[in-house]
């Protein structure tokens, strides 16, 4: 399931009352319109970089964040295009819901940001700090990620990358 909700209906940093957890979705792209694809530590699972909220972050200061953590580039590096009107929301699948949690997640309500690389490609690093999220990472056209992402987030994906080509086009067009 996903759906959308107007923002002041969410709470940024912690778990909302419906089980959901603040987090952002960063869509990189470079001068070919491409995308940047990213390889799960360990893992055949390739995704976006993605990341939570934390309770004193805005989801801009969380998107900021999370870039630096998880590919190495800092906010000078990247030109923000847009971001998602509203929360997008997907559930986990029961076998991945923490149980023993309190308050128990149950998905992700998420805020996306197209951003533009303003710098070499050489300065992409994902194998940086203690613990890297991903291994390995490549280019890829637009639409590509929507029939390799893992199915419980596909749907999220697509309205993302849908609500936010419209964006990609207009600013290509400059």
């Amino acid at each position: 399931m996903v759906e959308s909700r107007p923002e002041n209906q969410c709470g940024v940093g912690g778990i909302d009352p419906d089980g959901f957890r603040p987090n952002v979705g960063i869509i990189l792209i470079n001068n070919d319109a491409q995308v940047l694809w990213a390889q799960r530590r360990g893992q055949d699972a390739w995704q976006f970089p993605q990341g939570g909220i934390n309770p004193e972050e805005s989801p801009e200061q969380a998107m900021y964040r999370e870039l630096h953590e998880e590919i190495g580039l800092l906010p000078e590096d990247v030109g923000i295009i847009g971001c998602t009107r509203g929360w997008l929301r997907y559930r986990l699948p029961k076998r991945l819901v923490r149980y023993n949690t309190i308050p128990i997640c149950v998905g992700q309500k998420q805020k996306w940001y197209l951003l533009r690389l303003l710098v070499d490609d050489s300065k992409v690093c994902v194998t940086q700090g203690e613990s890297p999220e991903f291994d390995a990472w490549r280019w890829v056209s637009y639409w590509y990620p929507l029939g390799q992402v893992i199915t419980f987030k596909r749907e999220v994906y697509r309205r993302a990358m849908k609500e936010l080509a419209s964006r990609l086009y207009r600013v290509s067009q400059e």
